[in-house]
């Protein structure tokens, strides 16, 4: 069943590589359908992977792949939040070490260009709770790449 809204991600050439390694890094994530060009079209020729349905931790997507014209920025993310400092380490290391650069505050992107936010659950909850916890936490996070969970909790203590 098709969903009724999903996320489009436009790829030089490259849509069915990047579900593959989505659905092999993420829970809930798969690749679905993959769709051939019927004829030649600007950025390739008939029978190219021209588009692939994918899941990614349950979030209904679409990669195109339409060519080099447009490129990702991070105006768009996807944000996973993750409960430790083994799962941050994990998917951080899936982005990263698959040709991928790291950014600042738990920000990376992609070989791809996608960018993420590896948000441990501790530095949203500190977000929430406010006030001097939330300014530490704030705090600690700006001087990061890659979350480090034992200094958000540190700095939420105080």
């Amino acid at each position: 069943m098709i969903a009724k809204n999903t996320v489009c991600l436009w790829f030089n050439r490259d849509a069915e590589e990047a579900a593959k390694f989505y659905a092999k890094t993420f829970p809930d994530s798969s690749v679905g359908a993959v769709h051939r060009a019927p004829g030649d079209f600007p950025s390739g020729k008939k029978g190219d992977v021209l588009t692939v349905e994918f899941t990614v931790m349950g979030i209904p997507c679409i990669g195109l792949n339409g060519g080099p014209t447009f490129k990702h920025n991070e105006a768009f993310s996807f944000q996973v939040a993750t409960t430790d400092q083994a799962e941050t380490d994990r998917y951080w290391n899936a982005i990263v070490g698959n040709g991928g650069e790291e950014s600042a505050c738990g920000w990376c992107k992609d070989k791809w260009g996608i960018s993420w936010q590896i948000t441990p659950r501790v530095l949203t909850e500190a977000m929430v709770a406010g006030g001097d916890e939330a300014r530490r936490a704030f705090e600690a996070m700006m001087g990061m790449k890659k979350i480090d969970v034992a200094a958000i909790e540190a700095a939420r203590r105080g």
